[in-house]
């Protein structure tokens, strides 16, 4: 069974709180992969895998960094946390770099609404 992708983004916001960040951004993504695999219009091989990505951008001050990882473990999540804050101490500092106003998200550049 998957984990929860909520859970999984609150895990990874609450482990960048904890080792540092001032701001993160996190995302996860399921996905499914099928291969089928037909030789002289018979089955010769079928697979199947599933997988979750981990994404997590840390932000301290202008300076950014981001990380992704495939496990979803507790142990890693903490680790990928303190990997991007270590990261991003060391980036340079970017006046722009910062979270998306969420006043705007989802929306289409140039989308203007009704």
């Amino acid at each position: 069974m998957r984990p929860d992708l909520t859970d999984l983004t609150t895990a990874l916001l609450d482990a960048a709180r904890r080792a540092g960040a001032g701001a993160a951004d996190a995302l996860a993504v399921a996905g499914t992969s099928l291969s089928i695999d037909i030789r002289q219009s018979r089955l010769e091989q079928a697979e199947r895998s599933e997988d979750v990505e981990l994404g997590l951008r840390v932000l301290i001050g202008g300076r950014q960094a981001c990380v992704s990882a495939s496990d979803t473990s507790a142990v890693t999540i903490a680790a990928l946390a303190e990997r991007a804050v270590a990261m991003a101490r060391e980036a340079p500092d970017d006046p722009h770099a910062g979270l998306a106003d969420p006043r705007g998200a989802g929306q289409r550049m140039g989308h203007r609404g009704a």
